[in-house]
């Protein structure tokens, strides 16, 4: 498993300095946000010559961008925001081979129209899971365009809200292009902790061998997801870097959900849960 981190975290002036700063920490892999690139999120244009930049300043360093950050909301209550999220995608989706990266990011989204990651009631209804799949149907399209692969993850605020609505995701989409990105601490609800080594479990068995992407982050005691260096919270590492040698990912293993002063922690922590779990 190789190591990496949201480029994002790591906050400086160029993306020179940010790749710098990654590499500082003896990390060669990335997922990378156009933010880094003083660029917002999902970019209006991606200047040929910002993102040979970007590529550039990634290959001096030996630093894979493993994936590109591609979230809009997918379920927005207003269709023109997801016309505009999948207009974005289009752009993001046109720069990757120019960044060497085939991976992008989605958000499968929520009713909710301020925060893409905030649960919501309607996200249940048919009419939820209906614009789901007409929005996915159309970004498969502009991965076919682009020879790219779009993931998505379960998290308890969106409509994929489990591994299951994401086993049913893959089933109706039917799509070698959508594939998964698996982060553990997204899967529970409070009320869940006490379950944790079985939902992991059927996390796994549902989706194990369609993960493209693999997140570390860490899960509080009561139950919420990120705010916590690696280690320093409830998640069952052991059971997850176990279930994770058992697929047949051997992919980045992306680390976020906390700030810069947890990076160096975070990375000493899950270097030796993965050397220790190896030797195992």
């Amino acid at each position: 498993m190789q190591l990496g981190i949201f480029a994002k975290i790591l906050v400086r002036p160029t993306v020179e300095e940010v790749f710098d700063a990654v590499a500082k920490h003896r990390l060669h892999c990335v997922q990378f946000n156009f933010t880094c690139a003083s660029l917002p999120s999902l970019p209006e244009h991606i200047e040929p010559e910002i993102a040979e930049r970007i590529r550039k300043a990634a290959v001096e360093r030996r630093i894979e961008i493993a994936a590109v950050s591609g979230t809009f909301n997918m379920i927005h209550p207003d269709v023109n925001q997801r016309r505009d999220g999948l207009r974005k995608l289009e752009i993001i989706a046109g720069a990757c081979p120019r960044l060497d990266a085939r991976l992008v990011t989605l958000c499968t989204g929520t009713r909710d129209p301020e925060n893409m990651w905030r649960r919501h009631p309607d996200n249940d209804s048919p009419e939820a899971w209906r614009d789901l799949a007409v929005s996915m149907t159309k970004a498969l399209t502009i991965a076919d365009k682009h020879d790219i692969t779009l993931s998505v993850e379960p998290e308890t605020g969106n409509v994929v809200c489990s591994a299951r609505r994401a086993r049913r995701l893959l089933d109706e989409m039917k799509s070698p292009r959508l594939k998964i990105i698996m982060d553990a601490a997204n899967l529970f609800h409070p009320a869940d902790v006490p379950r944790m080594g079985e939902i992991l479990d059927e996390a796994f068995d549902l989706l194990g061998d369609d993960i493209a992407l693999v997140h570390a982050k860490e899960l509080s005691p009561d139950g919420h997801a990120g705010g916590l260096a690696l280690g320093a919270g409830a998640l069952d590492w052991d059971r997850y870097l176990s279930l994770l040698r058992s697929t047949k990912s051997d992919g980045p293993l992306i680390m976020h959900g906390f700030e810069e002063p947890a990076v160096a922690a975070s990375v000493k922590f899950l270097r030796e849960k993965v050397a220790s779990e190896k030797e195992s």
